[in-house]
């Protein structure tokens, strides 16, 4: 009897909620990762070279999520309390869902705050919708 081969799942379903309150419309994210620092050492009797062990871990990359521009203002208005000193840290999670929309994988990103907006730049000329893009510095994954 033949097994059936575990496929990789869609990139393109993906859900992004903000303090658990689904915000539509992302049409990309970015930054989902975490890494560990090394420590490097040089133990006695091993002359190859250094030994390296994992250490704490360390938040990844931004966090990046773009979107088509729409008439919502939440993450720009959001971003500019920041720009004022008014910083309000909110959990971020990134949702992996199936073509029935029940929930794959989450990366929840913890106290996450926006450190960078952009808006896209405007040309008549061009068919492409209008993308905001907004970065995010967080305090680790969750467990």
């Amino acid at each position: 009897m033949a097994t059936r081969r575990p496929d990789p799942y869609d990139g393109f379903r993906f859900v992004v909620e903000i303090d658990q309150l689904v915000v539509a419309g992302f049409s990309e994210v970015s930054g989902l990762g975490q890494e560990c620092e090394l420590e490097s050492f040089r133990e006695g009797g091993y002359n190859a070279g250094e030994r390296a062990l994992p250490g704490a871990a360390k938040a990844g990359a931004r966090l990046v999520l773009k979107r088509g521009q729409d008439a919502s203002r939440e993450l720009s208005d959001w971003f500019r309390a920041v720009v004022a000193g008014r910083v309000q840290r909110r959990d971020v999670s990134v949702l992996l869902v199936d073509a029935e929309q029940s929930e794959l994988r989450r990366w929840k990103f913890l106290r996450a705050c926006p450190v960078k907006w952009s808006g896209s730049d405007l040309r008549a000329r061009d068919a492409e919708p209008a993308v905001e893009s907004v970065e995010f510095v967080h305090e680790g994954l969750a467990p």
